[in-house]
Order: C-alpha cells, then sequence, then structure tokens
C-alpha cells in the first residue's frame, strides 16, 4: 500500500525548495518505462516548467495542498486556457488533453499535485517541447514565466 500523508509532502516540499528548478518529483512507480506513471510533484513559486506535449497521451493533475496554475496554449504560443488549482475555490484537478502545449508553476510555496499520465517517461525534448518557449535554467524562462503572469493578471512575488 502506497500511503501519502503531510510528512510525505512535506519532505517532498523541502527537497523542492532547495532544487535549483525549484520543484521535486516523488515516484510511485517502480521503472521509468512503466506503463502509467503516478508521482507527487511539489513546486514552488517561479518554478519554470517548459510548455511540451505528449503525443496521444493525456496528463491528469490533482491538487493536495497550495495553489499551482496550469496553462495550455495554442501551437502559435498564445495561451489557450488556463486554471488556477486552488483548495480555497474548490478547483482541484485538471486533465490536459493529448497533443496540447502544457506547464504548470506553483503560486504558493508548498504546493503539491498528485500527477498521472501514461508511460513511458520521455523527458522533455526538442521534439515535445514547444519551439516559441525558452529552455529551463534561463534567465529567458523567467522572463515567459513573468508574461505568462502578466497576460492573466496574476501578480506573484
Amino acid at each position: 500500500m502506497i500511503k501519502i500523508g503531510t510528512e510525505l509532502l512535506n519532505e517532498v516540499s523541502a527537497k523542492a525548495k532547495l532544487s535549483p528548478r525549484l520543484r521535486m518529483n516523488h515516484n510511485f512507480h517502480p521503472k521509468l518505462d512503466d506503463p502509467v506513471q503516478r508521482l507527487l510533484n511539489a513546486l514552488e513559486p517561479w518554478t519554470y516548467i517548459r510548455p511540451h506535449k505528449h503525443a496521444g497521451k493525456e496528463e491528469s493533475f490533482v491538487l493536495l495542498r497550495g495553489k499551482v496554475l496550469a496553462v495550455s496554449f495554442n501551437d502559435d504560443g498564445s495561451i489557450r486556457d488556463h486554471f488556477i488549482l486552488s483548495t480555497d475555490h474548490g478547483q482541484l484537478g485538471l486533465e490536459f488533453e493529448e497533443n496540447t502545449y502544457h506547464m504548470l508553476t506553483a503560486l504558493e510555496t508548498d504546493s503539491v499535485v498528485y500527477e498521472i499520465k501514461e508511460g513511458p517517461f520521455i523527458p522533455h525534448s526538442t521534439g515535445n517541447s514547444a519551439p516559441w518557449s525558452p529552455e529551463e535554467g534561463t534567465d529567458e524562462g523567467k522572463n515567459f514565466l513573468s508574461k505568462v503572469f502578466n497576460e492573466l493578471g496574476i501578480i506573484l512575488k
């Protein structure tokens, strides 16, 4: 039995805070080539997940705590839709459609989502990352995230 409690969420969140990427996964699937990928994804504000898509695969998220912004994009890079996952407002989960560029970021510290998608795990690459989006770990990535916040009227300190 896999148990998910506050202690585990705190542990993964602490690792996310120390990570240069400001996020940390805790996988429940034993191998990266498993047919179903199940994991916790702890996110801190200003984490930048480069917009990407999964060919023929949906991706689902359920909020366990915090507040998370989910954004989907059109193929030209314009924002198609967004959703703020928040327990305060009863907005607890979402599923991105297959072949849709998308990204997540935290709007509050200690945010954690439960993520599930079809495997095997395929790292972000030129083939599935949005060609109009900057790479992770760059100043351009933070600027891109700022632009998304501005377009959506989100003020993040």
